[in-house]
Formats: C-alpha cells, sequence, structure tokens
C-alpha cells in the first residue's frame, strides 16, 4: 500500500461532519480488498488484527471541519510542497487515518501479536462524537485505546472537556425615553460578562486553569426599547480536576444571570503515568513524561478505558487554511503505532 497515494485518497473524498458516506464506501471496500474484516455502523467503520486479550483499541475519525476562509486552492484537490500534503483534514485527521491503516496492514502481515488490535474510524468527531459513542457498545470489552489525533507524536495523558453555559439576563422593557422606567438586560449582562472574564478555576497540573469564554451574545428587539432579554453562552475547556456542578454553582451565584448547563457532554480525561498504556506509548515515542492536550477528541466519550491521545501532525494546524501533513510525519506514526502496540502487549503479558 503506497502512503502518499493512500493520503491523497483519502483528502479527495470531502467528508464535513455528517456527511462522511463516501469515504465510509471507499474504506471499506479498500479495507476488505486488503484482507481486513471491516464491520460498519452507520458512517463509523472498524477491523481486528490479531486475537484474543488483551484489546487495544486504535481510533481516529473520518470527519473535517468546513472548510475555512484562506485557502489558496481548493482544499479538496491535494497539493505537495516538496514532504507537505495540503488538503483540508490531512493534518486533522486522515493523516491520523491513514497511518493507522499502514499500521495495520503491518501488524497483519508481520502476525504474531500477544492480543488484538481494533482499529475504528468514527464519523461526527467534529460535531457531537455520535460515532463513537455509538460504537462503544460494539467495540466491548476495551482494556486500553489510543486515540489518534495531531499530538506531534507527543504523549497526551491528559485532556480537556468542553462545558457550555447558557446565560440568560432578564429586565423590563420601556421606551428608550422613559429608560428609567425599565431594566436593562443587555447592561446587566455586560456587568456579568466582565465578571466572567476575571475568573478562574482551580489548576490542573498538565493542562494549567479553565476560564469562562463568553462566546456568543443577543439581546435587544428594537433601537428604541430597554431591552428586556439577553441571552449568551459561555464555554469552559474543563480538566480532570473540576467537577460541572462546582463550575456551575459558582458561576451561577456571583452573576446577576440565570445560569443553565446548554452541552456538557465532552467530559475532561486523565490517565495515571503508571497505566501500561502511558508506558508503552513512552516507550514507542522515546519520552520520559506525557503532556497534557487543550483540545477535545473521542477520549472524552471513552469512559474509564486507560487511554492516551497522541499522533502525527501538529494540532496548531488544525482548522486552518491550507492545512498540511508530511509524508515523514505518517511513516513515522507508523512506527511508533508498531512499537506501542507490541510494547503494550508486552507489559500485559509480563504482569
Amino acid at each position: 500500500m503506497n502512503p502518499a497515494a493512500l493520503l491523497e485518497s483519502l483528502v479527495s473524498i470531502p467528508s464535513i461532519s455528517g456527511e462522511e458516506g463516501p469515504i465510509a464506501d471507499y474504506l471499506f471496500k479498500l479495507l476488505s480488498v486488503e484482507g481486513f474484516k471491516v464491520q460498519r455502523h452507520g458512517h463509523s467503520l472498524w477491523f481486528q488484527v490479531g486475537e484474543g486479550t488483551p484489546r487495544l483499541l486504535f481510533v481516529s475519525h473520518l470527519d473535517t471541519v468546513p472548510p475555512c476562509d484562506g485557502w489558496t486552492t481548493n482544499p479538496w484537490t491535494p497539493r505537495w510542497d516538496g514532504d507537505k500534503l495540503h488538503a483540508l483534514g490531512a493534518n486533522d485527521a486522515k493523516g491520523c487515518v491513514a497511518t493507522l491503516i499502514l499500521t495495520a496492514k503491518s501488524l497483519m502481515d508481520e502476525g504474531d501479536l500477544q492480543g488484538s488490535a481494533i482499529f475504528a474510524f468514527t464519523a461526527e468527531e467534529e460535531t457531537d462524537g455520535r460515532g463513537i459513542r455509538e460504537l462503544m457498545p460494539l467495540l466491548q470489552p476495551l482494556d486500553a485505546a489510543v486515540v489518534c489525533e495531531p499530538t506531534g507524536l507527543q504523549v497526551c495523558i491528559a485532556q480537556r472537556g468542553e462545558l457550555v453555559l447558557h446565560c440568560l439576563a432578564r429586565g423590563t422593557s420601556a421606551h428608550v425615553g422613559h429608560a428609567h422606567q425599565g431594566e436593562n438586560a443587555v447592561s446587566k449582562a455586560a456587568r456579568d460578562m466582565v465578571k466572567l472574564e476575571a475568573m478562574s478555576f482551580d489548576p490542573h497540573d498538565l493542562l494549567g486553569v479553565t476560564k469562562p469564554v463568553v462566546t456568543q451574545v443577543s439581546g435587544g428587539r428594537a433601537h428604541n426599547q430597554v431591552p428586556d432579554r439577553c441571552d449568551f453562552h459561555v464555554a469552559l475547556r474543563t480538566t480532570p480536576n473540576l467537577q460541572v456542578t462546582d463550575i456551575v454553582g459558582r458561576i451561577a451565584s456571583e452573576l446577576e444571570s440565570e445560569v443553565t448547563i446548554h452541552y456538557d457532554n465532552y467530559l475532561p480525561q486523565a490517565t495515571d503515568s503508571a497505566q501500561p498504556i502511558v508506558q508503552a506509548a513512552l516507550e514507542a515515542a522515546g519520552l520520559q513524561e506525557g503532556i497534557g492536550s487543550h483540545t477535545a477528541s473521542d477520549w472524552a466519550f471513552l469512559g474509564s478505558v486507560p487511554a492516551v491521545k497522541a499522533g502525527p501532525g501538529d494540532t496548531h494546524r488544525s482548522h486552518r487554511p491550507d492545512e498540511w501533513l508530511t509524508l515523514e510525519e505518517c511513516l513515522k506514526g507508523v512506527a511508533f503505532y508498531r512499537s506501542l502496540a507490541r510494547a503494550y502487549f508486552r507489559r500485559i503479558a509480563g504482569e
């Protein structure tokens, strides 16, 4: 299987989140021809290499965000600049998908695994994690997992979650000419936004502090009417040391606005550095310690399965124009994942 051709084929198929059907069709046929017993649920795919326990999951996603402004070429037309492949999804995360396919092929050809490596490619990771949420019951039992995202092959052992709050400032409507008869909900919301900007929560050792960020605001009905309502949303990238109830309780107690949870599905995650999956990943990467990741991923939905996040590419290239990945990064990723799988199985067998 030619790595460059595989990368090109994947990025050439548009797969904005929720529209992964064509790439799932393509991969199902390709992987079946390569000898894998592929299973499919919706637009997510998975297959297994090896037999028995332990069962190690490698998971990445097929979908991309929509192309942003600033692309200098067609986002779905692969363009090589030396060793760099520019295309939407090249870095996040079709490069990881290609790397995992090459890894699976290598492990299958080599044989002699001391367990089962499950390879899953999910849909809708960029929106609500529906793909992995629906696959988890079908993939069980799982003993450990590797979430394949662009980390520069750094081993992430902690990841932020995502909490979104809806805040509602209520006021009293009045004619602007008699503004003293009303209560301005926009002004109330503005006071709360100033409070939020100054707020922070206890830091995590690897991820640092959590701060609320106002992301959307809507208020006022007409230019000649004192606003009686102002809605705004607040996003927090949470850390494993914080409890959602404590965060919401503190914010609600300090704001004039009403505070409710809008979204809290993406849970923060962390894996103890003594876990075999962490030690195997660090061994494969030639590193002494793991780091934290500030972006959410399918890891949020793995529950208590010990996991790390690691993969080829750079998180800072994601969701940006002219996104890219190098062929060298892909090939180094294959070597890393192969070494990780064997190191993990070896460690478990030696326990």
